[in-house]
């Protein structure tokens, strides 16, 4: 929350919210003389101490020293900053709270209590074309299909956007609200030669609010399973909506989580409202982003401890320990649990009740655990090799933790599950962490140029590493021109988890390479193509050129070749000639093509 907020308002918010009225709303108070008492919310007891004066407009607790006016209360209780409390009490007042900043326009001069609002007001518009007999038939259809009732989607304010491309255009015209709002908005794009049209489209619509509750975003879900746009399309970054900051129902889960200091994180939105339905209700989605350190921040705010559930799958694996170390980063202590083959915790519950995910949850197990089953599953613990690469992965993770007792309780563990001594492997800690001898300053080299879609497909399998599988049955390594690329490439398909820790041997430049792809935004934009339709132009594009260059290479030899052994030549160039020509034929007859190159 950007701005300052000025003093007559934050008066007024004080003036109307009396701390009894306010406080009464959390716990249950009891009068006591002149004052109320109540258990502490912030210390464990059973003989009321907590009091709160009516006439002082103060609360003070006498067992663990607790105390202050209104706002100090809320941002206690709600864990949030004083920006954040003076918005949730002014909101309970009816106050309507503007920033220094918002009033100059905030943020490249855009007004955010106007984006505020008219998120709010494309929500609530989205859930009346969802309620429509006519127009929102199928996607209530969808939804008593998932046994989503009309309960729920009342109370999670699920939607539908009709299959138009102007609704929200009309809506705003008889409303006075202008285009460039919507646009400001995320909610509408701009066509070529002007004019706008609506981003979502025939999608179940999901709010996504911030961890006070007001809609920032929305993430549209296509109902059809053969329908072959993207399976979501979320709202871009806004000046309300920063993906590596909101986590999906953190507004509803975050009481729930301060009071078990615990998060589950999950990935869906349909899976976090059906564990909220089953009464889990600290559970947190990360709505398919990758999980960021302002992610985990947020996190630890409320938690000590975050829960991951993630698919059973390969790349359900590797998002789980990707997320455990950014959360480690932040000093959480984080733990696993794997859910059955096939299952979310969506179906998990809706076919087998909540026993079954409570015990999904109850098997969960330390991030090193997991990752040490991991390499004992792959058969990484066997050698003497396999053990000093685990190892060393083992210890990465550990470097992570910021705090060095929570590195030493790390290491007793690791110790323990790789069998191996706790004193060798603290020394391999110690040369891990040792900083690098200096070097003589030198004028930088001048970066090596890689094939750009070469990098961009290492770029998109970091992303999005489900796509390996498939980008590695349909384009073989050969072809990839570049050397650097073509190991990275290698070390990808065969262990995407882990990147770095498998390029201690290589050369400077594939690590530096390396750090490139590691660190590149997200090229993808979800309302445009998906990652896997980036995936199958990335393949198509570097097999032609492999082709093509075997083509030119092969007619430069045959004018060397004598004329009798030409004949071999001219057939192999006609095949590739051929070859080439059905890789532009449309995505049937180039698959039969890279599946036999790729053999």
């Amino acid at each position: 929350m950007s701005g300052i907020i000025p003093k007559n308002l934050l008066e007024d918010i004080r003036s109307r919210s009396d701390v009894v009225e306010v406080i009464g709303a959390y716990l249950q108070l009891k009068r006591a003389g002149n004052a109320f008492r109540a258990l502490c919310p912030f210390h464990k007891e059973k003989t009321p101490s907590f009091h709160v004066n009516p006439q002082r407009q103060i609360f003070h607790c006498f067992g663990c020293g607790e105390g202050g006016d209104v706002f100090k209360f809320v941002m206690k209780y709600e864990s949030v900053d004083f920006a954040a409390a003076a918005r949730l009490l002014a909101q309970r007042a009816g106050v309507r709270l503007e920033f220094e900043a918002a009033k100059r326009g905030g943020e490249g001069g855009v007004d955010k209590d106007a984006l505020f609002r008219v998120h709010e007001d494309v929500a609530q518009l989205y859930h009346r074309c969802l309620l429509d007999e006519k127009h929102g038939a199928a996607a209530r259809a969808y939804l008593a299909d998932r046994e989503l009732s009309l309960e729920t989607v009342k109370d999670f304010l699920i939607g539908y956007a009709p299959n138009r491309w102007d609704t929200l255009l009309l809506w705003a015209e008889k409303k006075k609200i202008p285009s460039k709002l919507l646009e400001a908005a995320g909610l509408v794009l701009t066509k070529e030669g002007g004019g706008h049209y609506d981003r979502f489209r025939n999608r179940l619509m999901f709010s996504i609010r911030d961890e006070l509750g007001r809609v920032v975003a929305f993430s549209g879900r296509v109902m059809d399973p053969q329908d072959k746009t993207a399976k979501y399309v979320n709202s871009p970054e806004t000046a309300l909506f920063k993906k590596g900051r909101v986590l999906f129902a953190l507004d509803r889960a975050r009481r729930a989580i301060a009071d078990a200091h615990q998060a589950v994180l999950c990935e869906g939105q349909i899976d976090c409202i059906r564990c909220h339905l089953a009464g889990f209700t600290n559970v947190v989605a990360s709505q398919g982003t990758a999980l960021t350190e302002e992610h985990a921040r947020l996190l630890k705010r409320y938690a000590d401890e975050v829960l991951i559930v993630l698919d059973a799958d390969t790349a359900g694996q590797n998002a789980a320990l990707r997320a455990a170390e950014v959360l480690l980063g932040a000093g959480l202590s984080i733990s696993i649990a794997a859910l059955p083959a096939g299952e979310d915790p969506d179906s998990l519950i809706r076919k087998q009740g909540r026993a079954a995910f409570e015990r999904v949850l109850a098997g969960a197990v330390s991030a090193l655990e997991f990752q040490a089953r991991l390499f004992q599953t792959r058969g990484e613990l066997t050698g003497e090799a396999g053990r000093t690469r685990s190892a060393r992965a083992l210890l990465e993770l550990i470097a992570r933790a910021p705090t060095a007792v929570q590195r030493d309780l790390l290491l007793r563990q690791a110790a323990e599950l790789l069998h191996v001594s706790e004193d060798a492997l603290r020394q391999d800690a110690r040369r891990l962490n040792r900083p690098a001898a200096r070097v003589p300053e030198s004028p930088p080299a001048k970066p090596t140029e890689h094939p750009v879609e070469e990098v961009r497909l290492l770029e998109l399998l970091v992303q999005h590493p489900d796509l390996t599988e498939w980008v590695g049955r349909h384009l073989s390594p050969t072809h990839l021109a570049d050397a650097a690329c073509r190991m990275l490439y290698v070390r990808l398909l065969i262990k995407p988890e882990n990147l770095n820790a498998v390029l201690d041997e290589e050369s400077t430049e594939c690590q530096r390479l390396a750090a490139q792809v590691q660190a590149a935004p997200d090229r993808i934009e979800g309302e445009t193509f998906t990652a896997a339709q980036a995936g199958r132009e990335l393949v198509l594009n570097i097999a032609r050129g492999a082709l093509e260059r075997q083509c030119a290479a092969k007619k430069q030899q045959r004018e060397t070749t004598p004329t009798a052994a030409r004949e071999q030549l001219t057939q192999e160039i006609v095949q590739l000639t051929l070859d080439i020509s059905n890789l532009r034929q449309g995505w049937e007859k180039a698959e039969l093509v890279l599946l036999a190159l790729a053999e």
